[in-house]
């Protein structure tokens, strides 16, 4: 029988993206669903709108109740949380390595690891020493670096943020079940519910 699938859409700069990827691998394996973990960058999504930076530096009050709702929420969940004044940071690189890793079962393992070092840590994700660590903590070769800069891989990260933006999506985290768009790291119970279902393999089941 075919399980219930969601997609996991993630920018490693986005502060609430660190929450919903401590939370989803627990939260997905108890619901038995399996979820596909697709980096991407807000940067090119953000240009499109005329916004040169993140919308919590563009609106001070929007970014001071974030950073207070993100102590609150991670204080909730047992997380560390070390502010930055480099937000948002340069999150290219990760999400590049982040797309070779995700091939192997260290994969997510190690997206968890650059959100831990980013936003537990304080550490600059835009340097190779950070995401070298974050490699062998995941127990992959730092290798990887070398075949994430290749064109290829480069080109795949753009034509899978053009895929997100393509699909409606503006902001990270965003989960979705087919069509369907859930945004933000409050949405992700509901995203999961959502699969469950109303998903492919939800469909003919109780949609209570």
């Amino acid at each position: 029988m075919t399980r219930p699938k969601l997609e996991f859409w993630f920018d490693f700069a986005s502060t609430y993206s660190y929450l919903s990827a401590m939370r989803l691998p627990g939260l997905a394996q108890k619901a038995g669903v399996d979820v596909v973990w697709r980096p991407f960058l807000l940067g090119p999504i953000f240009a499109a709108q005329g916004w040169t930076t993140s919308p919590f530096l563009i609106y001070p009050a929007k970014g001071k109740y974030m950073w207070r709702d993100m102590e609150r929420r991670t204080q909730a969940l047992g997380l560390p949380l070390v502010w930055s004044d480099s937000f948002p940071q340069n999150s290219v690189l990760a999400a590049r390595v982040a797309q070779l890793a995700l091939q192997t079962s260290q994969g997510v393992a190690f997206c968890q690891a650059v959100f831990s070092a980013e936003f537990g840590q304080g550490h600059d994700i835009s340097q190779t020493a950070v995401i070298t660590d974050c490699l062998a903590q995941s127990g992959l070769p730092d290798g990887l670096i070398d075949g994430a800069v290749e064109d290829d891989n480069k080109l795949a990260l753009r034509h899978t943020t053009e895929e997100a933006s393509a699909r409606g999506l503006f902001g990270a985290p965003s989960f979705t079940v087919a069509s369907e768009l859930f945004w933000g790291d409050d949405r992700l119970e509901e995203a999961i519910h959502w699969a469950i279902h109303h998903g492919e393999a939800g469909r003919g089941r109780d949609h209570g």
